[in-house]
């Protein structure tokens, strides 16, 4: 079983930044893919950014409503992704969500959530 486990939440008022942090810990192999998806009041959960390990090399993936303010990084030899968030907007609110795919030589991959950080932009 893997835990992961999300920091970096909270309140800012527009414009302003905040650094989320996801550290996965528990059985792991292989990590194929780590990132952040958001889920708003009434709204659908939907993908913010993520990194994908290939052999050559890793890519990262996010929303074109983040791209230029948003940044996601990793540190997998600490089984740990990072988002930066810049130049928050109202919209942006919502609860973030880590996400990890890892691989199993025995049983293949296996997704995992965290249990969601609330992040809050307002005035």
């Amino acid at each position: 079983q893997v835990q992961l486990v999300e920091s970096g939440g909270g309140l800012v008022q527009p414009g302003g930044s905040l650094r989320l942090s996801c550290a996965a810990s528990g059985r792991i192999f292989k990590i194929n893919v780590m990132g952040w998806y958001r889920q708003a009041p009434g709204k659908q959960r939907e993908l913010v950014a993520v990194i994908t390990r290939r052999a050559s090399g890793d890519t990262t993936d996010s929303a074109d409503s983040v791209k230029g303010r948003f940044t996601i990084s990793q540190d997998f030899a600490k089984n740990t992704v990072y988002l930066q968030m810049d130049s928050l907007k109202p919209e942006d609110t919502a609860v973030y969500f880590c996400n990890a795919n890892i691989y199993y030589f025995d049983t293949g991959s296996v997704t995992y959530w965290g249990q969601g950080t609330q992040v809050t932009v307002s005035a």
